[in-house]
């Protein structure tokens, strides 16, 4: 397996920017996004020139789900061997994944191998009982009358047929992971993406759903084992390749996929939530999960840390419309252990809310109609604030939301700490203060912000004990401030360390320490 920073993965070294592809970039004014669009936008995310400014630098690249579907979403596939027409061919898309890689990104598909769309041909010969396909899915004569993990329908009535086992909707029926068959032909799946296309990896939508014991219809120890010999399935002719598994629970389920012997990486959603929690409250308090700062787990290199997807409030929604705090949130997602993904948007601030499906609106590229996305028709109608909150204008704007995740951006690709140090918690005397030391081989740096809504004076920072040792000359990573020089105490912490005497609001400090002994 390719080795990254002091031997992890190449995956902990980069930093992931999820894409709708159909609301990204239109390159043949249909008003849908496409694989040639995304080509044409590559240089923003990385032209792959460390020398340039003008790009996000963002090493990876999650593609929502690609497929043929019955829905626009894409997640009820009704071919798992082809890619949806309405964002090109093959061709295209593997002329997406070549340069893509020229500019040193790596390309992961999200892949439900949970279900199926009740289009898909499996799932219509499967209604008849005599058919072949019959045990690919779960049903049932009689309805079995139990409900699912939130109290919904599972069992589906198919007039005459009988019922079948649908865990998120009828429209996608849940696939049988208890026949052998429907395992060798994921199986099939996952080769032909990863050997002949050439993908780097899957995003595992809904992982923990996949294979039932009955009433017991999630986290369970079939659905354990399955990803086992999965993984073991896949390493074999792609050792290389990277799973991330989507896990609807809490951070210590979530935890128990990553073993070493199912996923490489798992969303914590825990995280997500704390961290726009305290970005909106302003207290520290709020930002910190126990698996996060605990680095006896042994997990945190192991966990994603992201802010929202695409089925969450967008980052800006849920902070009021608040630059500072959009930007202390981007502060605590990029220096927070953990590999990071971006929602395509979030670093120009672009509003969205769930329960309107306003999630997934066309990228807005300038001020220009219709946000620059596209010269035709628009799929879905751009929001309002396009005019102000666009790329073109973020982009020469030092001060904006962009210009930060950008910043923030080239430091985690810059320094080690920031991409697989350990992470220690430091305590703040004013509970605005949120300050993490991270700490590599040969590295410290200590990352402050002022989640609060006025500038923080008379405060302190302490750490009673930690990994330093001696004095450290305190150097600015992020802005052109001038620190004291700081010097640990005989437990490796220290004490009563104050690196400016008033701590601005939404400019988070980030410090380097470099020894002096």
């Amino acid at each position: 397996m390719p080795q990254g920073t002091d031997g992890y993965p190449w995956w902990n070294d980069t930093i992931f920017y999820e894409i709708f592809v159909r609301s990204f970039y239109d390159s043949n004014a249909d008003g849908i996004g496409d694989f040639n669009g995304i080509i044409q936008k590559l240089d923003y995310l990385n032209d792959g020139d460390p020398h340039t400014d003008s790009d996000l630098e963002v090493t990876g690249i999650r593609l929502m789900s690609i497929f043929p579907a019955s829905s626009y979403l894409g997640y009820d596939v009704t071919d798992f061997f082809n890619v949806n027409p309405d964002y090109g061919t093959l061709a295209d898309f593997k002329r997406l994944l070549d340069e893509a890689h020229k500019r040193g990104m790596r390309v992961i598909i999200d892949l439900a191998l949970n279900q199926t769309s009740n289009e898909h041909p499996w799932f219509k010969a499967s209604r008849d009982s005599n058919s072949p396909y019959r045990d690919w899915y779960i049903w049932s004569d009689t309805n079995p009358g139990y409900a699912g993990p939130w109290g919904e329908i599972v069992w589906h009535e198919s007039s005459g047929d009988g019922f079948y086992y649908a865990i998120f909707s009828k429209r996608i029926p849940d696939l049988n992971y208890n026949n052998l068959e429907v395992t060798t032909k994921m199986e099939d799946v996952a080769r032909f993406w990863l050997q002949d296309v050439k993908v780097d990896g899957f995003y595992l939508d809904a992982a923990n759903y996949l294979v039932e014991e009955g009433r017991a219809q999630a986290d369970t120890q079939s659905t354990h084992n399955w990803y086992k010999e999965f993984r073991q399935f896949y390493k074999e002719f792609d050792p290389r390749a990277v799973t991330v598994g989507e896990v609807l629970n809490n951070s210590s389920t979530v935890a128990s996929y990553l073993q070493g012997d199912q996923f490489d990486l798992a969303f914590d959603f825990n995280q997500a939530s704390a961290f726009l929690s305290a970005a909106k409250s302003g207290r520290a308090e709020d930002a910190t999960t126990p698996l996060m700062l605990d680095p006896h787990t042994g997990l945190m290199d192991h966990f994603v840390a992201f802010l929202t997807n695409h089925e969450s409030d967008r980052a800006m929604t849920q902070l009021g419309a608040d630059y500072a705090r959009a930007k202390n949130a981007a502060a605590l997602l990029l220096t927070a252990p953990g590999v990071p993904f971006i929602y395509y948007a979030e670093e120009i601030g672009m509003s969205g809310q769930a329960s309107e499906k306003r999630i997934l609106t066309p990228m807005q590229w300038t001020s220009e109609e219709d946000a620059g996305f596209t010269t035709g028709l628009p799929w879905e109608s751009v929001n309002d604030d396009y005019l102000e909150k666009n790329v073109a204008a973020e982009m020469a704007d030092p001060e904006s939301l962009l210009s930060t995740y950008k910043n923030l951006i080239r430091l985690h690709s810059q320094h080690a700490a920031l991409r697989v140090g350990d992470a220690t918690l430091v305590a703040g005397s004013d509970p605005a203060i949120y300050s993490l030391l991270r700490t590599s081989k040969n590295e410290h740096i200590l990352i402050i912000v002022n989640l609060g809504d006025k500038p923080v004076s008379g405060y302190n920072l302490s750490l009673s004990l930690g990994a330093l040792s001696g004095g450290y000359r305190a150097v600015s990573l992020f802005g052109e401030e001038t620190f004291p020089d700081l010097t640990a105490n005989a437990q490796g912490g220290f004490d009563a360390y104050q690196p400016v005497s008033t701590l601005p609001v939404g400019s988070p400090l980030l410090i380097q320490l470099q020894s002096l002994n």
